[in-house]
């Protein structure tokens, strides 16, 4: 019997970004973030986001009207909600600099000029046109944005918070092995040919037409509102910005929690450990997490810490019980038979047991292994 592997990925290679209505809509409707500047990929977005995909008609003020793939017909007061402008000439505005720059054309109708006729010039290219005749949804579905497109616009000026959030979602790679840090979640990698997702905030002024620290000041908050995790190293190694509501949206599947540590391996980053983890680390083994006496080949501030990221990575997983307060924890090194589980053959096994009460309720095999010192390697020698 044949088997089939289903594998969830958005990956370099794909020259388009599938963006769906839905969340465009939850974007017009966000006031936290600013809309403005002149880069237009935010206006661009929201009309393709109302594009029809197949043929349809529309009656206003008395004349029915034929809707082709593309196209869109709606009045001026419509693309004002949608633009989150206050004024209809900012509308033509905004509709004559993305005419200018060959990606859509408009047309006004109506007795007075208060309805217009827009077409995205190359949908057809990007999108599936269906040739019947059916009522098209606007706030289902997706469409397809052309990357090299969005690369376009967001480099010809100076651009608004929205543009820069559309910037980082349309960058966003998942499991890409070209891409280091994309196998642990969804990673903005601005496509530079390095694999290497760490960004200057230098780097990202250039790209956005904005200083520095209006930089900074945006990535927290972002942050803060929930659109991402910003994980910034020391010195000038830069930061790394993974989304959070990627895999929710894009793929219907949970989200996932990322650690600072993990990125830091997978990039092959130092990290120093904090003078104060010793305190903390002590105050939990007073607690919850009992340590063998025998285990003398790792110090047992990192035994500690390692107990503790593999509890907190298990309970991201789902289980209940290793967020419980009267779940405990207890680590025995392998005999010698069992040396060596770990790839590449080195390393120091241990068991990991899991108590309620007096009975163990789960067993893990964990391995640590001593890794070489190295430009970027782990400043503390462990893996």
């Amino acid at each position: 019997m044949d088997c089939y592997k289903l594998e969830i990925r958005q990956i370099v290679d794909y020259p388009r970004c599938r963006i769906y209505r839905e969340f465009i809509q939850t974007l017009i409707a966000d006031r936290s973030i600013r809309t403005g500047g002149s880069s237009g990929l935010f206006y661009f977005t929201v009309l393709c986001s109302y594009a029809n995909f197949r043929t349809s008609y529309r009656r206003l003020d008395g004349i029915t009207y034929t809707i082709y793939p593309g196209e869109r017909l709606c009045r001026v007061s419509e693309l004002s909600q949608w633009f989150r402008t206050r004024f209809q000439h900012q509308v033509f505005h905004i509709l004559s600099m993305l005419q200018a720059r060959g990606l859509i054309h408009y047309t006004r109708l109506g007795h007075h000029g208060n309805l217009v006729k827009f077409s995205i010039k190359s949908w057809r290219k990007h999108n599936t046109v269906l040739d019947y005749n059916c009522p098209s949804q606007k706030e289902t579905g997706f469409f397809f944005l052309p990357i090299a497109t969005a690369v376009e616009l967001i480099g010809t000026g100076r651009a608004s918070e929205m543009d820069i959030v559309l910037d980082l979602w349309i960058s966003t790679v998942y499991k890409d092995q070209q891409v280091q840090g994309s196998e642990i979640g969804p990673v903005v990698y601005f496509r530079n040919g390095s694999g290497n997702p760490l960004i200057t905030y230098a780097d990202l002024s250039r790209r956005w037409g904005i200083s520095r620290s209006s930089v900074g000041r945006l990535l927290k908050k972002l942050d803060k509102l929930g659109h991402l995790s910003l994980m910034s190293f020391p010195g000038r190694t830069g930061s790394v910005i993974y989304l959070r509501n990627y895999l929710s949206t894009m793929f219907q599947i949970s989200d996932i929690l990322v650690d600072k540590a993990e990125v830091a391996m997978a990039l092959n980053l130092k990290l120093t450990i904090p003078d104060n983890s010793k305190t903390e680390c002590e105050a939990a083994a007073c607690g919850n997490i009992c340590v063998s006496e025998s285990l003398s080949s790792v110090s047992k501030t990192h035994i500690y810490m390692i107990v503790q990221k593999t509890v907190q990575f298990l309970g991201r997983q789902g289980i209940a019980c290793f967020g419980c307060s009267k779940a405990k924890y207890m680590l025995y090194p392998l005999s010698g038979d069992c040396q060596g589980i770990g790839e590449g053959g080195g390393g120091t096994a241990f068991k990991l047991d899991m108590y309620c009460g007096n009975s163990a309720i789960y067993h893990f095999e964990l391995c640590v292994s001593q890794q070489a010192e190295a430009e970027g390697g782990y400043s503390d020698g462990e893996k």
